[in-house]
């Protein structure tokens, strides 16, 4: 599903969350909807994770092969003072924003001001939550002070819909401790939905 935002839209600018289990397809649509304003002579800057390099540094691949150059950021990263000075060079219709779980309070913060004192539309695509059910920082923020939510669906081996992460050890089994970053593909990861994951990460837990 690509976006675009409309006229109207752009002139009222608003801070919009896209979020999903893993291999929902965020990095391609915040790639088709990148492409779409690049289409239209419509300026936009892609941001995503540093610490997240699996297909290489300062870009953005999708499952599907396409691919774009994008900013990094880390936790460290002023996103308004770097958004302000690229939109001062040129004018900016959207900032694109992959890896959205992995920012801090103060950066969602920062995008909040992208959009209010700027007037540019911030579009953020990230994991709602990790391994453990647990939201992630910049995914808790988001959820809680975006203008827009869009939860893009994913399907779980049974057919439900898969909106929770397993991470996996080498032997194919849950794991249940550990750092809340860790990053890897699907070797290591996989969706699944609320019964499933249940079973296999909550199931040890008292009623």
């Amino acid at each position: 599903m690509a976006f675009l935002l409309s006229t109207e839209q752009c002139l009222m600018a608003q801070l919009y969350f896209y979020y999903s289990a893993m291999n929902a397809g965020k990095s391609t649509a915040l790639l088709q909807s990148a492409y779409n304003y690049e289409e239209r002579g419509m300026r936009s800057e892609i941001f995503t994770a540093q610490l997240d390099n699996r297909f290489g540094e300062g870009k953005v691949t999708s499952r599907i092969g396409l691919a774009k150059p994008a900013h990094l950021f880390d936790s460290d990263t002023q996103l308004f003072q770097h958004i302000e000075a690229l939109h001062q060079d040129q004018p900016l219709n959207a900032v694109f924003i992959d890896e959205a779980q992995f920012l801090s309070k103060a950066q969602v913060m920062q995008l909040i001001h992208v959009v209010d004192d700027l007037d540019i539309p911030v579009l953020a695509y990230g994991l709602r939550t990790d391994f453990l059910g647990e939201t992630f920082t910049g995914s808790h923020y988001l959820l809680a002070w975006a203008d827009k939510l869009t939860e893009l669906k994913t399907v779980c081996h049974c057919g439900r819909k898969a909106n929770f992460v397993v991470r996996l050890d080498e032997q194919g089994y849950a794991i249940r401790h550990g750092e809340q970053v860790e990053i890897g593909g699907n070797d290591r990861y996989e969706s699944m939905c609320r019964k499933h994951f249940k079973s296999l990460v909550w199931g040890h837990l008292p009623i």
